[in-house]
């Protein structure tokens, strides 16, 4: 097993992170998840400087290696992203293209559960600039009920099923499928 530090940029990616289902993925993929899982509460807070603590915690919790997950947000490309967390280490920076909720949008097979509604797509989810804004009105257009703040969302689409492996299986959410594949090329690693 290979010990895993997971650093989220928020509390959406943290509860993810934390759900029984991605707990469950991890072990069966040979991964076993350090406590804590951090929340930096936003992208500045993962910037070097300020991951020492944090960084220094993991290790000694057990990581060998820690994970950071953040979203591309205003940023030209990932590059740039990943150059402002910066790759130091025994760290990998994983990027959500726009933000972590366009995941929930290529999760079909949970929309579809949450609109009761078997023929829902969502063609490209990773080009939506707001994909939350977005949730937001498919939610209000197709249960007539609000979805509230994020981590909200975050705790429905668990409760209904969602996993990052339904929305790798999307064809146009390649973020979420490189997060799965870049845990699988660790866990292989060692």
């Amino acid at each position: 097993m290979v010990n895993i530090g997971f650093v989220c940029e928020g509390k959406t990616e943290q509860d993810i992170i934390e759900s029984a289902s991605f707990q469950e993925w991890l072990y069966r993929n040979g991964l076993t998840c350090v406590s804590p899982v951090f929340d930096v509460a936003g992208s500045g807070n993962l910037l070097p400087h300020r991951m020492t603590d944090i960084r220094e915690t993991l290790f000694r919790n057990g990581a060998s290696v820690i994970v950071v997950i953040t979203d591309l947000d205003q940023d030209e490309c990932i590059t740039i992203t990943r150059e402002r967390v910066t790759n130091q280490n025994n760290q990998v920076v994983i990027v959500a293209v726009q933000q972590i909720e366009s995941w929930f949008l290529g999760d079909t097979i949970t929309l579809r559960r949450l609109f009761s509604d078997d023929t829902f797509e969502f063609n490209n989810p990773e080009a939506e600039q707001n994909p939350f804004a977005t949730l937001k009105h498919l939610f209000k257009l197709k249960t007539q009920r609000g979805i509230g703040t994020k981590p909200m969302l975050a705790r429905r689409m668990l409760k209904y099923g969602f996993t990052i492996e339904n929305a790798a299986r999307h064809p146009n959410c390649s973020s979420a499928n490189y997060f799965l594949t870049k845990l699988q090329t660790l866990a292989s690693a060692n």
